[in-house]
């Protein structure tokens, strides 16, 4: 109802404007006589996407034709990382073009600085609506002011998502000016009981290399599938709406992965199964479909991008650089390094990591080796553990899963990995003289990104 009354103000208000010859482009923000159309933005965020199980991706399990479909007719990026794998930390990060340190955020569930800006704040200034449907998660409300609309599920923890796009179509046609909207899931977040389990078979399930392989394992992985089957079908229905009012071709459509699941190596870790990360991108006005990029982005580069597409001047206080030229098909490259940060407090007990790759080779440095790393929702089966149990009683008898398990657990100071050839970073190279080299200058570039940031280190995963 208060949208509507909104609308009708502005009609009327347009047509004052007309009676008294007052041109309507000096309230709009648009002063654009042209009659151009900007383009709006819809941005779609999984919560928790094991990015390698999406079809585009190359996964064998399940087939997630929407995704895919914005793959075929987009471009798709294989180097996509997140620098925290943990929800406040990174949503801050692509919100805000800035690191976690530097944000404020750089702890899960912390609220970022009160005097930055955020994406609310600048695509308004180029004239853009920003609106949020689903997960929130960031605070405070004066740095993420979003237009909050209903329609997708906002807890994260819910066992039901049901969800409507029929505030969002209202949102997206009841006024002139562009939008920016994010469509944020709580797909395949824990607890893992939303979509059609029963159509995927335990036994043919292909496990990551990094896994324990059991059956209780293999059911509760089955369940994840079955979540990511409902996140497809979620941005199936937002691919729709925007076909029937009009919108599809004159919307930049991206479809994020977020960090990777709660398993072990994936969630909460620098691990690259927590940190690659998803980013498709379909705008056939300018992104020629079908295409793949290679070039290594972070979750920080996506606001800089977005507002270079929009036509606004970069920032320069942003730590992130717009790839838009990559998506354009003008540039090829556009990182040399991706850094990574965790800092485990308050999910678990102290554990701080930090981590720098490029294409080849992945560095991290766990900063407390001495103590064993321990995370509550994931190890601590009275409150949403996920088979960690399970992995603890293959372990008694089985020396592969023993070894799995202990590696989790307990970590050397320096990890080091070709990830070129060994992407689920399964043999560390990290006392491999061959390397020294190589590693030597990796921890020098990482140490330099953390002076910069300002990066105390151990000295930030403390209780806040």
């Amino acid at each position: 109802m208060i949208m509507n009354n909104i609308y009708i103000l502005k009609q009327n208000w347009r047509l004052y404007l007309l009676f008294t010859g007052v041109p309507i482009t000096s309230i709009s923000g648009n002063n654009d006589s042209s009659g151009y159309e900007k383009p709006n933005i819809l941005v779609f965020m999984a919560d928790d996407l094991g990015t390698h199980e999406l079809s585009c991706y190359g996964g064998e399990n399940i087939v997630t034709p929407n995704i895919d479909r914005l793959a075929n007719e987009g471009m798709l990026f294989s180097h996509n990382y997140a620098s925290a794998t943990m929800s406040v930390p990174i949503r801050a990060s692509l919100y805000t073009g800035l690191y976690p340190v530097r944000h404020g955020s750089y702890q899960n569930h912390k609220s970022s600085n009160p005097d930055i800006k955020s994406i609310t704040n600048y695509l308004p200034e180029l004239g853009y609506r920003v609106g949020r449907s689903g997960k929130r998660h960031s605070t405070p409300k004066s740095v993420y002011d979003f237009v909050e609309i209903p329609g997708f599920e906002v807890d994260c923890v819910s066992k039901t998502a049901h969800f409507s796009t029929d505030r969002i179509k209202e949102f997206i046609i009841t006024d002139e000016q562009p939008f920016c909207l994010f469509v944020c899931s709580i797909h395949p977040h824990v607890p893992w009981t939303w979509g059609d389990k029963e159509a995927i078979d335990s036994d043919k399930i292909v496990l990551p290399p990094n896994f324990v392989d059991n059956p209780d394992t293999r059911n509760i992985y089955r369940d994840y599938l079955a979540e990511i089957n409902a996140l497809d079908k979620e941005v199936g229905s937002v691919i729709k709406m925007l076909e029937e009012t009009g919108k599809l071709n004159n919307t930049l459509i991206i479809f994020l992965g977020e960090q990777g699941p709660q398993f072990p190596f994936g969630k909460w870790t620098c691990y690259r199964y927590g940190q690659h990360s998803a980013f498709i991108a379909r705008y056939p006005d300018k992104i020629e479909a079908g295409k793949t990029s290679n070039a290594m982005i972070q979750y920080e580069d996506i606001l800089p991008m977005l507002i270079d597409f929009c036509g606004g001047e970069s920032v320069t206080e942003m730590d992130g650089r717009s790839f838009l030229q990559v998506l354009y098909g003008n540039q090829e490259e556009h990182r040399n390094w991706v850094y990574g940060i965790h800092n485990n407090i308050p999910e678990g007990t102290a554990y701080p990591i930090r981590s720098i790759q490029n294409k080849k080779y992945k560095l991290i440095m766990n900063l407390i080796p001495e103590a064993n790393y321990f995370e509550k929702h994931l190890m601590n089966a009275t409150i949403r553990g996920q088979g960690w149990k399970n992995w603890l009683e293959s372990a008694k008898n089985d020396p592969e899963a023993k070894s799995l398990v202990d590696r989790y657990v307990k970590r050397p100071a320096l990890e080091f990995y070709d990830i070129e050839n060994d992407p689920w970073e399964l043999i560390n190279l990290g006392d491999n003289q061959q390397y020294a080299e190589i590693i030597s200058m990796m921890e020098n570039e990482l140490h330099k990104w953390m002076l910069q940031q300002e990066d105390k280190g151990v000295a930030m995963d403390i209780p806040f």
